[in-house]
């Protein structure tokens, strides 16, 4: 978009071919940047990055916790790992009355060791999270770490190890090379808390081919039996299973020009106009046709072994450049009641081609931030179609501990508030009659040369980081867009900010922006503009949180 105060030129998102999931040359989602410590935000994203290190193997070289600022950047209300490293988010499950949130960890990132673990985090919110420590570790086997999968509860004991044991399936790869990914089964007999290996052999041993991993596991309730969906390049297969020991491939679905499809997902949802739809989605790589690399989706039907879709193109659940890896969940109420028309997610925010490059290592000793968890719910389309939409948690609501009401605010031009924070969350209404352009510049620097912009501008909603620093160091992918009608005279915006993040819901969540970012500290002005006209900033609030 047009810079606002301090950019003059025209800002647009890249679409040339980039460095992530499933390109076809470059650094592929398996592999990550290391690269060696720096004194501060801006050295660190200003260095080059160093040689490739294998996917789930991630390190640090000479990375220690830094003594040399006490600035932090750790997120105020965003899930971070306490130290460390983390990335792929495994889908949580209920037990007991609560969240059972598990994700990938490595306690070797600082020393440069490679491998991941399974750390657990608990909560009831999905705001507050506890710490539980490692529940499975890595290395106890000849197969090595453990990669992304799913955990299930299974009460009816289908697996044998105790009616309620959670049965966790996980890619594990001995040797880490092509045709070595497998699916081997992991289970707890103490409510999730401590994991036991079933042996060292495969439940679902690799056939031969390079991608074979990220397996999603949901109980098929009206066929009593399992289904799995795992990713294998181009294709998500589906398996079948009585027992989770013993799977049978039944089938797969097919969509190429966006990188391997991983980290999938399957699951059913109804509309509030009472349709029902299954949902199939992969975390991918749109980037080399100017699409998303974040969670690609799929409405349709499927019969068991078989999904057929809506439409033969995708949707995405974010449009930024940072929300990877994302696992969806049930909605449970306090009694355990699972909602039909309502499911959770959370990402991780952060992007393969630059998931080293953050200053979290110096400042605060650990790399690893997700999103906030999402309420997704199924909505119709003035085309008849369907789409997920998505809002904050609605647990965030428990945890504001101050809210700024500015009320009506008029803006022609660029107008500063009377405002200084770095994390919070600014919702509001822009409303007008003739304008080209509106929005907010967030973690606005005191003369106002930088900040982050997000808003509208002609027919799209953007997002754009290019003005703070970003660890994105190629330039290419600074500012998002969604579609946007400029004859609706009205948009409504809700956008968290974090000390590392920003996550844009633009109208009730029809379209959502995570991108990753690093304002200096001292970056804590928020200012209103709009370009080629006036517009009014209704019902414009600000709350912050104490988590």
């Amino acid at each position: 978009m047009p810079g606002t105060s301090g950019t003059s030129s025209r800002i647009s998102s890249g679409t040339s071919s980039g460095t992530s999931s499933g390109s076809s040359s470059g650094i592929s989602r398996r592999s990550l940047f290391a690269g060696s410590a720096a004194g501060t935000a801006a050295a660190l994203l200003s260095a080059g990055t160093a040689a490739a290190a294998p996917k789930h193997r991630p390190k640090a070289e000479g990375a220690a916790k830094s003594a040399v600022s006490g600035a932090s950047y750790r997120a105020a209300y965003h899930f971070t790992v306490p130290d460390q490293w983390k990335n792929d988010p495994q889908r949580p499950v209920w037990i007991d009355g609560e969240y059972r949130y598990y994700y990938l960890y490595n306690a070797d990132y600082f020393t440069g060791a490679v491998g991941t673990a399974w750390r657990l985090a608990t909560t009831t919110d999905l705001v507050s999270f506890t710490d539980r420590g490692v529940a499975a570790p890595k290395d106890t086997t000849s197969n090595g770490d453990l990669w992304s999968g799913s955990a299930v509860v299974d009460t009816g004991n289908t697996a044998g190890f105790g009616a309620g044991a959670v049965v966790v399936i996980v890619t594990m790869s001995p040797g880490d090379g092509a045709d070595q990914q497998a699916q081997f089964l992991y289970y707890s007999t103490d409510g999730g808390l401590t994991f036991t290996n079933y042996g060292t052999a495969p439940v679902l041993p690799n056939p031969g081919v390079a991608d074979f991993r990220d397996p999603k596991v949901i109980r098929d309730e009206d066929r009593g039996r399992w289904v799995m969906a795992l990713a294998e390049n181009d294709k998500i297969g589906f398996y079948h299973s009585d027992d989770l020991k013993s799977w049978t491939y039944v089938g797969g679905f097919v969509h190429d020009g966006i990188g391997v499809l991983e980290c999938p997902d399957l699951f059913r949802i109804t509309a509030g106009d009472g349709t029902v739809k299954w949902v199939l989605g992969a975390s991918a790589n749109g980037k080399a046709s100017g699409l998303p690399n974040t969670y690609a989706y799929w409405t349709g039907s499927f019969d068991g072994s078989a999904f057929t879709a809506d439409t033969s193109d995708p949707q995405w659940l974010d449009h930024g450049w940072d929300w990877y890896a994302a696992v969806t969940f049930e909605k449970r109420n306090a009694s355990g009641a699972v909602d039909a028309a309502a499911r959770y997610a959370i990402g991780w925010v952060n992007n393969w081609d630059y998931a080293n490059t953050t200053p979290t290592i110096d400042c605060d000793g650990f790399n690893g931030t997700d999103s906030v968890v999402r309420e997704i719910t199924l909505k119709k389309a003035s085309d008849n179609s369907y789409y997920l939409a998505s809002q904050p948690v609605a647990g965030l609501d428990s945890h504001v501990s101050r809210t700024v009401n500015l009320g009506d605010v008029t803006v022609d031009g660029t107008k500063v508030l009377d405002y200084t924070g770095i994390s919070y969350e600014v919702t509001t209404e822009i409303t007008w009659s003739q304008l080209t352009g509106a929005g907010l510049q967030l973690r606005r620097s005191p003369d106002g040369g930088r900040h982050i912009d997000a808003g509208i501008y002609a027919d799209y909603a953007f997002l754009n980081r290019r003005g703070t620093v970003n660890a994105d160091t190629s330039g290419k992918w600074q500012e998002s867009h969604t579609p946007f009608a400029p004859s609706a005279g009205t948009v409504k915006l809700r956008i968290l900010v974090d000390r590392t993040s920003v996550e844009m819901f633009v109208d009730d969540g029809r379209y959502v922006h995570t991108s990753q970012v690093f304002p200096y500290v001292l970056d804590t002005r928020l200012a209103l503009f709009t370009i080629g006209g006036s517009a009014v900033f209704r019902n414009t609030v600000i709350r912050e949180f104490s988590v």
